[in-house]
């Protein structure tokens, strides 16, 4: 069914693809001219909203996904039941404000101290492929900028590549850990893509050529001297020579940095403390990226299996899951909470954003007949670090987490995906309400579709008192 009354262009998550004859026109002509467009200077063609301020009180960022949609209401809404069993040991923080499943959390729940849940989230979609990528990309991804739109960590990486050290920083901003199957750099350049990768107990391969580093450079100069041109930006091959060129320099800079490769390496000792699982090993390595200060400033760790239609209380369903993400959790902000950050007197948790979410969340109350509980809009976040003031939960749902009884922020709403993006965004200082002007199809990027006019905005209360 449409609308009566058209929303204006980038102003409404709900536009999707159905253009007319003369936009589609529109859209293939944009595509031809746009390989131009995306080499220019990331600055020359944004526009920014006066009056925003961006907070600036972090310097990286940790999102932990849990791809399938965790069960906010036995996690990070807990609601007490005859569903509850008695295994989820329900116990009260935040001065009894709170009740959290202590049972399934038996360590991280000692680091509650320095988290913030947001129990008032609302997702738009309850089909898991578009509810993910809605969150990663901040909009519909079937909206007409949905398919160039880049990922959020890709956003990061180009605001914060004028401050890049290339001495120093020899790893892509933007690392992706336990997940190849992420969006990616949309119409950006391919170097503000995610750098996809699974930790592992060497490391990276050898990044030492078999021919030595001596031949490998020759090599390499001949091969800049014989296509360079082709393949720079707005060289005769478009945007997918210069792709290619933007990922070989990448490589070629971590081969030429070989001692890298132990920061992806998971030694058997640590691994057992951060819980033997591979959410656990990419929360060990996403600690170490950060804490080695070369290069990488947005990490996402992605841990799936929480899509628990049946079985959820069995020994495949959350007591599975939490078993892994339990002490990961509790490890990666202990150990950032023990390392110093880069501004003297801060630790890496002041100055670590760290998001953990899903894409929407599950049913509430009595399980289904399966003993499992289906998709539902409705979900909770959980923040600490980057200047998060932590202990306490913003937002409060009815007895069963059905409906939103107390916003528990400014905006007298529910918390959406693009006002999650905003945060982020101001957290580490850029302008979320920025619009750029190079993309192909013409019609002006938001970082955050709706900003500029006020329709989404960052949770400021997260911050303050």
């Amino acid at each position: 069914m449409k609308n009566s009354k058209r929303p204006a262009r980038g102003s409404s998550p709900f536009l999707g693809p159905d253009l007319s004859r003369r936009e589609m026109l529109r859209v293939g002509a944009g595509g031809l001219v746009a390989s131009w467009l995306i080499g220019s200077s990331a600055r020359a063609f944004s526009k920014k909203t006066a009056g925003v301020v961006p907070r600036g009180t972090a310097k990286n960022c940790i999102l932990v996904f849990l791809g399938g949609a965790p069960s906010q209401t036995d996690t990070f809404d807990l609601k007490e039941g005859d569903w509850t069993p008695p295994k989820l040991a329900p116990t009260s923080y935040f001065d009894g404000k709170v009740r959290f499943p202590h049972g399934l959390f038996p360590q991280f729940s000692n680091q509650l101290g320095d988290v913030a849940l947001v129990r008032s989230c609302l997702a738009w979609a309850l089909v898991h492929g578009l509810a993910q990528t809605w969150t990663q990309i901040s909009r519909n991804p079937a909206g007409v900028l949905g398919t160039i739109a880049p990922h959020i960590g890709s956003v990061v990486s180009l605001e914060l590549e004028s401050g890049r050290d290339p001495q120093r920083d020899v790893l892509p901003s933007f690392v992706a850990l336990g997940s190849s199957d992420l969006p990616g750099s949309g119409y950006f350049p391919s170097r503000f893509a995610p750098f996809s990768v699974s930790p592992s107990p060497n490391g990276l391969p050898a990044l030492t050529h078999p021919d030595g580093t001596e031949r490998f450079a020759q090599r390499w100069d001949l091969l800049e001297r014989l296509d360079g041109p082709l393949r720079s930006p707005g060289g005769p091959l478009g945007k997918l020579g210069s792709d290619v060129a933007g990922f070989s320099a990448q490589a070629r800079t971590m081969m030429d940095s070989p001692e890298i490769s132990s920061l992806f390496a998971v030694p058997d000792d640590e691994s057992k403390r951060y819980g033997s699982s591979a959410a656990g090993d990419s929360c060990l390595v996403a600690k170490n990226l950060l804490a080695a200060r070369r290069g990488a400033r947005f990490v996402q760790v992605t841990f799936n299996g929480w899509d628990h239609h049946s079985g959820i209380y069995s020994s495949n369903g959350l007591y599975g899951q939490c078993n892994a993400l339990d002490p990961a959790l509790s490890n990666l902000l202990g150990d950032l909470r023990s390392t110093p950050g880069e501004t003297a007197g801060k630790t890496l948790l002041d100055e670590t954003l760290v998001i953990i979410t899903g894409e929407f969340g599950r049913t509430v109350g009595t399980v289904n007949g399966s003993a499992g509980r289906d998709h539902f809009l409705r979900y909770a976040v959980m923040f600490a670090g980057g200047g998060v003031r932590g202990g306490r939960a913003l937002g409060q749902t009815d007895a069963l987490g059905a409906k939103l009884v107390d916003p528990g922020w400014s905006a007298g709403r529910d918390v959406r995906p693009e006002d999650l993006a905003a945060t982020i965004y101001s957290a580490l200082g850029i302008d979320w309400t920025t619009v750029r002007h190079d993309d192909p199809i013409g019609r002006g990027f938001e970082y955050v579709p709706g900003a500029k006019d006020g329709a989404y905005r960052p949770i400021d209360e997260l911050f303050t008192g």
